[in-house]
């Protein structure tokens, strides 16, 4: 059964760095493909960063606003994948989660709050 679970949002001031984890339990980390979105307060689920499974090279793709800031990885044998992000700004602030498809079926974590401010 396909479980995904965050952690490691807090509060960081502007400019600082935070490491959000998502144990991904149930899924071929080979083929899985996995992705981090998040939600400001009032705003759409917005799209953050994807990374493919190892099988196909674990190749990352970023929305335009993260780029060079955030960096998605996966660790397999602790069935993880995380979001290093630094540079943070307040704008970041928002709810973070991760997705995955398996079997046409979508699942998404409960979130992890991420609030930046001084």
């Amino acid at each position: 059964q396909v479980q995904l679970v965050e952690s490691g949002g807090g509060l960081v001031q502007p400019g600082g760095s935070l490491t959000l984890s998502c144990e991904a339990s149930g899924i071929d980390h080979n083929t899985g493909v996995v992705s981090w979105y998040r939600q400001a307060p009032g705003e759409a689920r917005e799209w953050v960063a994807v990374i493919s499974g190892i099988s196909a090279g674990a190749n990352t793709l970023y929305t335009d606003s993260v780029k060079g800031r955030f960096t998605i990885s996966r660790d397999a044998a602790r069935s993880k994948v995380y979001l290093h992000m630094r540079n943070l700004k307040p704008e970041d602030t928002a709810i973070y989660y991760c997705r995955t498809v398996q079997n046409n079926i979508v699942y998404w974590g409960q979130g992890t709050q991420v609030t930046v401010s001084s």
